[in-house]
């Protein structure tokens, strides 16, 4: 039976080695998606305005809710609720995809020698390409509504980097899960649901109670929310020791994650 590593090394080294698959495969998924329909890609640039305009009026209309008692503001709520939004939506995609990945591909185990392990982050490159034009949406929306952006915004890669690492290592881990329990898929979904309402995506960090603040400082989520939108909208640069710990772990999650996918890989043909 095949052997497959499950060093750091190859990991680097077949996410280089398969670069040209990975790339081709995201950019056939994205047009995929929309294939068939009149707009095409335009669906891309719709989706975010769309999911803005409801989550605004929702939650500044109905729930009449403000980013704390001094802002009065409702276009200022909605790019602060659109900045927490984009980052939790780059997760919640891959996660809620990550348990069907293998079993939606069984030729890929048993017919076909194909790299397993870029499947996950061919979902990564898909749902990074939502996100890259859901950013732009959002800073024609502040260029439109509050002017030039603020500088800082340029570190938003340097936190953006280890979350993609962190993604990665939690698609490995679900995507084998997912095949030998098909439960996982359903979980998942109830947990990403509770994870946005246990995210400061529609509240500031601070108007949880002070009891409750421990879960969520728990949210793996949280601090690159706030982080995010704190170079985004407030101007701010992040967190240095946050950065600096972010890249670590999430180096040290998506390897576990990556060796998980590897040990368990060859026992996904005879289950599918």
């Amino acid at each position: 039976m095949q052997a497959f590593s499950a060093s750091p090394r190859e990991l680097v080294a077949s996410l280089w080695r398969n670069r040209a698959l990975i790339g081709a495969s995201a950019k056939r998924e994205v047009l995929g998606r929309y294939r068939g329909s009149a707009l095409g890609l335009l669906w891309s640039f719709f989706n975010p305005l769309l999911m803005l305009s409801v989550y605004t009026f929702v939650f500044s209309e109905v729930f009449n809710a403000r980013w704390g008692a001094a802002s009065q503001s409702k276009t200022e709520f909605a790019l602060i609720l659109f900045a927490g939004l984009l980052i939790f939506n780059v997760f919640s995609e891959c996660a809620n995809r990550a348990p069907s990945l293998i079993l939606s591909n069984p030729n890929y185990v048993k017919k076909v020698v194909f790299p397993l392990e870029v499947l996950p982050v061919i979902a990564l490159m898909s749902a990074l390409y939502h996100f890259v034009v859901t950013v732009a949406v959002w800073l024609a929306a502040y260029v439109v509504m509050f002017g030039v952006p603020h500088a800082t915004i340029f570190y938003l890669p340097l936190i953006i980097g280890p979350f993609c690492l962190f993604i990665l290592g939690v698609c490995w881990a679900l995507a084998s899960l997912g095949v030998f329990l098909r439960d996982v898929a359903q979980i998942i979904g109830v947990l990403t649901m509770a994870l946005m309402f246990l995210s400061p995506i529609f509240y500031p960090a601070t108007a949880v109670p002070e009891a409750y603040r421990h879960i969520l400082s728990l949210n793996p989520l949280t601090q690159v929310i706030e982080n995010s939108r704190a170079v985004m909208f407030w101007g701010r640069a992040p967190d240095w020791s946050y950065v600096g710990f972010a890249w670590i772990t999430a180096a040290v999650i998506a390897w576990v994650g990556f060796a998980w996918f590897q040990k368990t890989r060859k026992g996904f043909a005879d289950v599918l």
